[in-house]
């Protein structure tokens, strides 16, 4: 059976949709983000380029909104936070085999 996928579509400035996966939620100075990658990458991707973005929930229209991080050195900051949970991650994945 095939994991379910939380894909989100953007639309770029030239009108283009597109879509990214979101594959982490954290909270970080009670602030919701979500780490979004291409959803076509391959499984074994050695390198990929992930996108943070701020989720705002928008309850009375039951609507997550994600939003830009703009300062510079919150997304470091949240880089860092969104590589440490990936490295957690491949260390269950190798303590499982």
């Amino acid at each position: 059976m095939e994991e379910e996928r939380d894909l989100v579509t953007f639309v770029d400035d030239e009108g283009n949709e597109f879509d990214l996966e979101v594959i982490d939620y954290f909270m970080h100075n009670d602030k919701e983000y979500g780490v979004l990658i291409d959803p076509d990458l391959e499984d074994d991707a050695e390198y990929f380029e992930v996108c943070i973005m701020e989720i705002v929930q928008h309850e009375e229209e039951d609507l997550e909104e994600f939003l830009p991080v703009e300062d510079e050195a919150l997304q470091e900051e949240l880089l860092k936070i969104a590589e440490e949970r990936m490295a957690a991650w491949d260390e269950e994945a190798d303590e499982e085999e």
